[in-house]
């Protein structure tokens, strides 16, 4: 069984040691059920209210808390809880999943794709023609590579991924079930007997330390490519359309969506339900809020909130004004009945 002491949590993760450094932990566990022999962590001060009968026996809390905790704990201070947090849970956390190399009996790989070496291929792969994999790759059961695919070395590609023609991968990346990387774009023209569909002849790329959850979809470019930079995250039920750009370090939530052409910056971060117009472009380190619809282009830094999205200062100025108004409705009514009174005299 795992297990750390106080003092050594406190140095694995750089914190402040408050109590007892001898107390034994060998888990982790949320501060609402957490015992003796669990961490924690508080890095909200909503949360405070719990320590009064918390009971774990090692609790990680933001160095912003610290003049605010109480009770008789053992505390380390850090100056980023979630980090630190991150770093005790994978001493305890089971061990990865590993696959033994190979191609399963039951995978069809056309005999013109390179494999490299440790490369593992489920039940049921199917890799078309003139594809690469690259080497310590893994590829989950029932997934599908189509021709001419360029996929490096050390990505984990969970069961049941598609990956379309031409498409090209980096290397380290994390592709969750259900992700489909290279359908085409949603790319159609009135003409004169209906709707005519425009060829998608560009590619998706997909740099390298990008994780994608389960079931988003990125649509390859009508021309060029639709371009996801290195180290963006990728949440589940996303939709990336075709052209987009995606900086490097950005953030995007579950069930965003960028219209096509679109341009995201560096450490860019889309909230959940968050959606970006096409053909505009949101500057370096840009925030858009939960639900949030961003119609135009943004300049960096800028944080961006409400449908159709403005910047935080002017949205909670437009938010509080019926607010003004009320109190000033009433204090006219108050003047008019002073008014009144006067004239009475």
């Amino acid at each position: 069984m795992k297990s750390l002491t106080a003092q050594q949590a406190a140095e694995m993760v750089g914190g402040k040691l408050i109590g007892n450094p001898a107390v034994v932990v060998t888990g982790a566990a949320s501060l609402e059920i957490a015992g003796p022999d669990r961490i924690t962590f508080i890095g909200n001060k909503k949360y405070l209210p719990l320590l009064s009968g918390a009971r774990a026996g090692v609790i990680l809390a933001d160095k912003e808390l610290e003049p605010e905790l109480t009770g008789e704990h053992t505390f380390i201070i850090c100056s980023n809880v979630d980090a630190a947090f991150a770093v005790i849970l994978a001493v305890f956390a089971p061990p990865p999943v590993t696959y033994v190399p190979g191609i399963h009996p039951s995978a069809i790989v056309d005999p013109s794709v390179t494999v490299g070496k440790n490369v593992y291929i489920g039940p049921n792969v199917v890799i078309e023609a003139n594809s690469v994999i690259g080497d310590d790759t893994v590829i989950g059961a029932g997934t599908f590579i189509g021709q001419e695919v360029k996929i490096g070395r050390g990505n984990q590609i969970a069961p049941r991924v598609t990956i379309m023609h031409r498409c090209i991968i980096g290397n380290k990346n994390i592709l969750h079930s259900g992700v489909v990387i290279g359908a085409d774009g949603f790319g159609f023209v009135p003409g004169p007997e209906g709707i005519i569909k425009v060829p998608q002849t560009g590619i998706v790329q997909i740099d390298d330390d990008v994780e994608i959850g389960a079931n988003t979809t990125i649509d390859r470019a009508r021309f060029e490519k639709t371009w996801i930079k290195s180290n963006v995250k990728i949440d589940n039920q996303v939709m990336v359309a075709h052209n987009v750009e995606i900086g490097e370090s950005s953030i995007i939530i579950a069930q965003a969506g960028i219209a096509g052409s679109a341009k995201l910056g560096r450490g860019v971060i889309l909230a959940a339900k968050a959606g970006v117009n096409g053909h505009i472009t949101l500057g370096d380190g840009v925030k858009v809020a939960a639900t949030s619809a961003v119609a135009k282009s943004v300049p960096a830094g800028a944080i961006m909130v409400g449908t159709p999205a403005e910047e935080q200062r002017l949205f909670m100025t437009r938010l509080a004004l019926p607010r003004k108004v009320q109190r000033l409705a009433g204090k006219f009514d108050e003047l008019k009945k002073e008014v009144q009174q006067l004239k009475n005299q």
